[in-house]
């Protein structure tokens, strides 16, 4: 898959299947888009292309907003290469481009820049200054300058509309079954494995903190059962999202213990994969309390089948 931050970068024979948009987390209604792309560019000979934008529009137009998104772009772009996009345009939400209006960006952009062919979008997709350009439009457009259009409708589980909005509400109530589904694999987050305050090898539940990405969403404040990635080797570990109210701690961490393992891992980069939700954060009355409740949580994990 090839990445272009700019447009004029791009140069092919073929012309483009394409679809836009912000695809936050790549989920199951984005998968169906791509699969959709894919079929399309094959029967019809064309590369099929992804337009997103880095960062979030929503940081241009309200920088104090603590937005936080489901994948980062290394976890977005990944995701994109794994279902077989042929390219991939990152475009910046800069000040001329966020004046295009909706007819302009399909003449100049699409149309022009980008030789589409075939425009697939959303069923709530809308797009250019004020929201100008949409499927209405999109269709007019299509027959004056030779492309093709298709809106997809939306894909529910359990009578459910699929959304990024969604799946964040989900993350965030600690419903993270709920939330793998409608994304179609198991949430993650990964990051450097940071000192810490060393508490955890005290009570014989050494952690590794991981140090993650300012602008991705953590779940809900809790205790999770999770699959941890060290090195190249899977294992299983117990995770929490939390201040450690019981020692007093203030700062929010991401701590996993993870099950038979013993290896100094400080500046390695590790991921984690939560798979389910194991209780809401607690502060107990004291460090024997504590450990009970964490014997009884390696107990889950490793009864837990993944």
């Amino acid at each position: 898959m090839k990445v272009f931050k700019n447009f004029n970068d791009y140069s092919s024979q073929k012309p483009l299947a394409l679809s836009l948009g912000m695809f936050d987390g790549v989920h199951l209604g984005h998968k169906c888009i791509i699969d959709e792309l894919i079929k399309v560019g094959s029967e019809n000979n064309l590369e099929t292309s992804v337009l997103t934008f880095w960062p979030h529009p929503r940081f241009v137009f309200n920088p104090n907003e603590d937005l936080k998104l489901l994948n980062t772009l290394d976890e977005k772009t990944l995701l994109m290469e794994k279902y077989g996009i042929n390219n991939l345009f990152l475009k910046e939400f800069d000040k001329e481009f966020r004046n295009l209006t909706g007819e302009e960006f399909v003449r100049q952009i699409l149309v022009d820049q980008l030789n589409v062919k075939y425009l697939i979008i959303g069923y709530d997709h809308s797009f250019g200054k004020n929201k100008s350009g949409n499927f209405e439009l999109l269709q007019k457009l299509s027959k004056e300058l030779d492309f093709e259009v298709e809106q997809m409708e939306a894909i529910n589980i359990h009578e459910n509309n699929i959304s990024s909005t969604k799946i964040r509400n989900a993350l965030l109530t600690g419903k993270i079954k709920e939330a793998n589904e409608m994304l179609g694999y198991s949430y993650s987050v990964s990051g450097k494995v940071a000192h810490g305050k060393k508490i955890g090898r005290t009570i014989g539940y050494p952690t590794a903190n991981i140090e993650t990405d300012s602008i991705k969403l953590l779940p809900q404040k809790g205790a999770y059962i999770v699959e941890v990635y060290v090195k190249g080797q899977q294992y299983k570990g117990m995770l929490s999202v939390g201040t450690n109210p019981t020692v007093n701690g203030e700062k929010l961490t991401v701590e996993v213990y993870i099950l038979d393992f013993n290896e100094d891992i400080y500046e390695e980069k590790i991921m984690v994969k939560f798979r389910d939700f194991l209780h809401e954060e607690i502060k107990f009355e004291n460090l024997e309390k504590l450990i009970e409740r964490l014997d009884e949580d390696k107990r889950l994990t490793e009864e837990f089948n993944f």
